[in-house]
């Protein structure tokens, strides 16, 4: 007897088929021209990305570290930014200076106009229905927190379970901790196998329990597993239950659509996907956030405000109390249009095509552990080496001018999973090449080959 999760999973990958690859605008520059024929990995209707093009947009791309040219490897940390990002920041502080909605002034009419058509650029890049849905945080971790503190306290009760998965970051753990300690609200995990897939059929027990909220990752920072979130999204909602989900890994690398998805809440930040540090965004449905109340008081999220009460702005507004980041929103509407002239499914593409590439090739290394082996993975990749000092290795490679990272990457839980404290990973973005991922191997093959004491 076919079982619900089952039936689920079936309509998931009838929707994954049709949706994969949502693209916005594109520009020709970007891509090869090429004669006719399948490239292998390659999906039908969506051309190749030159990335030699793409990497011209870059400027921090032709430094040298050590002498050596930079391989940029540490993009699930944040990314790097085109010319086109970096020259609306520097046009804004030129030009039009200024706070927005309560100047009368030609300066205040501009940088008003340019923040909000950011908003706008974001609702539309993620498919939101409005750009009073889209509310401006400082990044993601904000985001999670206003969602905690404004909506969770509003509907959580003791002993009410909150589900979330042992692949989140600690972004979408504290928080939910924090608030389970305000009201009594209790934690409920969902794990994983050993290729970093999640237990459905455990997510569906724990949906019968009838939890207050999900939140969960669509993109493990750590495996690079990419959750099934419309399914998890709909088994949620068949038992009432509202869904958050964490696209910080998401949005820069796949094409995303929140109404698609049916999301409540999606939560995002800007430094991942090639904008500034210090914007980030909260989707979440008109319902919710009308019946929110505000998380923060002051400037700009009010309407009168009397000594015995004040009455709130309207939606986004009454969740971005004070002055906003104004110059960085208008960078991140520069992102977002940098990425729909490229086109989220040709960047997709080639990331997919990038890291089956790397995953080939460090498999193939004696004594290389991958964590994280699901068949739909993105451009992260985690992994230990047998009897080697990771920290001198993470240096040797920097030496070498590559920039990855080596740590716990803000995901304790999972990597106790597989039974690690730290790890290296690599993580890609759509400037990245094959090239760039044979010199790593051959850095790494070189130093994993000398010879005692030099790792002891």
């Amino acid at each position: 007897m076919t079982t619900h999760v089952e039936n689920c999973l079936a309509q998931w990958v009838n929707q994954l088929y049709r949706s994969a690859f949502i693209s916005g605008e594109s520009a020709d520059f970007y891509y090869l021209n090429r004669g006719p024929g399948p490239i292998p990995g390659e999906t039908p209707g969506v051309s190749p990305l030159n990335v030699e093009a793409v990497r011209k947009d870059f400027p921090i791309l032709s430094r040298k570290i050590n002498g050596k040219p930079l391989i940029w490897f540490d993009n699930a940390a944040t990314s790097q930014k085109p010319e086109p990002v970096i020259e609306a920041l520097a046009h804004y502080y030129r030009e039009y200076n200024s706070n927005v909605h309560r100047g009368s002034h030609t300066l205040a009419n501009e940088a008003t106009d340019a923040y909000e058509k950011a908003r706008e650029k974001v609702c539309q890049f993620i498919g939101a229905s409005s750009p009073d849905l889209i509310v401006f945080t400082r990044g993601t971790t904000e985001a999670i927190n206003l969602v905690a503190q404004s909506y969770g306290r509003m509907v959580l009760r003791r002993g009410d379970p909150i589900i979330i998965t042992v692949m989140e970051h600690h972004s979408n753990i504290v928080p939910w901790q924090l608030i389970s300690e305000q009201t009594g609200a209790v934690l409920n995990v969902v794990p994983v196998d050993d290729n970093g897939v999640l237990d459905l059929d455990v997510y569906q027990k724990l949906l019968a329990e009838r939890p207050g909220l999900v939140a969960l990752t669509h993109v493990s920072n750590v495996l690079g597993t990419v959750n099934p979130v419309r399914l998890m999204i709909q088994m949620a909602h068949d038992y009432g239950v509202r869904v958050l989900v964490d696209g910080a890994q998401a949005v820069p690398h796949l094409p995303v659509d929140v109404s698609e998805l049916d999301a409540d809440f999606y939560v995002f930040s800007g430094h991942k996907m090639y904008g500034p540090t210090g914007i980030g965004v909260l989707y979440a449905k008109r319902e919710l956030l009308e019946a929110m109340p505000p998380w923060q008081g002051g400037g700009n999220m009010i309407r009168d405000v009397h000594f015995d009460r004040t009455v709130y702005n309207r939606i986004p507004h009454k969740f971005e109390a004070g002055t906003g980041n104004i110059a960085d929103a208008v960078g991140l509407g520069a992102a977002v249009d940098y990425l729909r002239r490229i086109g989220m499914a040709a960047v997709s593409q080639h990331e997919q095509q990038l890291t089956a590439y790397a995953m080939e090739a460090l498999a193939a290394i004696p004594g290389v552990r991958i964590i994280g082996t699901a068949p739909h993975k993105a451009g992260v990749i985690a992994f230990t080496v047998a009897d080697c000092s990771l920290e001198r290795l993470a240096g040797r490679l920097n030496d070498a001018g590559i920039a990855f990272r080596f740590g716990h990457h803000c995901a304790q839980p999972v990597l106790r999973r597989f039974g690690l404290e730290e790890s290296l990973r690599i993580s890609f973005g759509l400037y990245n090449t094959r090239q760039e991922v044979d010199r790593f191997i051959e850095v790494l093959q070189q130093n994993i080959d000398r010879p005692f004491p030099w790792f002891y």
